[in-house]
């Protein structure tokens, strides 16, 4: 069965330089596209986790551990941090819900602008944590606002590129992209040409899917290359670090923005 012309299939995926941040976040889709903001997103991901774990203590984009750590500190009676895993999960979980309100209500009222709207919400919300770690002397409370405020930042932009790509690529699950990649890597290994005793036919080879190896392969290289500068970038200049990360989800969402609202045909 043919690929739809908005989500062709993976094989047809090219990994080049971008024409521009209108193609990337354009409400009509291909699967470079797709794979040009997957990697650029996993970028952002890679930079706010390793990042903010610099600057508030804690990890905010794999719900795994977080849910795991509820269970240990419940066990251990620490209630208090049994209530902030809870809160972790409900601002990532919440901040998923916004990206899809806001994407679902961009496609009945402003088509070209559905993927641009969550994006400037997240370049906003980026900013409000880094205004918050220069305040972070005058807040008793810091890790407890901030941390919530990652998470949902997160699951915000882990459901952006989710929509996008009808559930293809995330930027946050590296655990599932790794696993992919491993199961890409055995079929690649594997040797074809065993013959079924029954029947005297050769079995149906086994192939690799090289283009969703290729992805998978850069979205985590992107997210580890993002983890890598986030680190940095935090240990050598603070809170400064979220402008430039900030500026990323903007130039994205500021191109349609700019565009003349078109209504979606009748």
């Amino acid at each position: 069965m043919p690929a739809s012309p908005r989500h062709p299939s993976a094989a047809t995926a090219r990994f080049r330089l971008p024409d521009g941040f209108h193609r990337v976040t354009a409400a009509a889709r291909d699967a470079r596209a797709d794979a040009q903001l997957g990697c650029t997103l996993c970028f952002i991901a890679g930079a706010l986790n390793a990042g903010g774990f610099l600057a508030v203590g804690q990890y905010t984009s794999h719900m795994t551990g977080i849910i795991s750590a509820i269970a240990d500190d419940l066990v251990l009676g620490a209630t208090a941090l049994v209530l902030a895993g809870i809160a972790a999960v409900i601002a990532f979980a919440a901040g998923a819900a916004t990206s899809a309100i806001l994407i679902n209500w961009g496609r009945r009222h402003a088509p070209e602008r559905q993927y641009s709207l969550p994006l400037l919400l997240e370049a906003v919300l980026l900013m409000v944590f880094g205004l918050l770690g220069t305040l972070r002397g005058d807040l008793p409370f810091f890790v407890a606002v901030t941390a919530p405020l990652l998470c949902f930042i997160m699951g915000e932009q882990n459901a952006i590129i989710t929509k996008i790509s009808s559930s293809r690529i995330r930027t946050t699950h590296l655990t599932g992209m790794v696993t992919d990649i491993g199961i890409e890597f055995g079929k690649l290994g594997y040797i074809n040409g065993a013959v079924d005793a029954d029947t005297g036919l050769p079995y149906p080879p086994v192939r690799a899917d090289k283009a969703k190896l290729l992805l998978l392969l850069a979205l985590v290289g992107f997210y580890f290359v993002g983890a890598l500068i986030g680190a940095l970038g935090f240990k050598q200049f603070g809170f400064l670090m979220v402008v430039p990360i900030a500026c990323i989800p903007l130039l994205l969402a500021g191109l349609p923005l700019l565009l003349p609202a078109q209504r979606p045909a009748a």
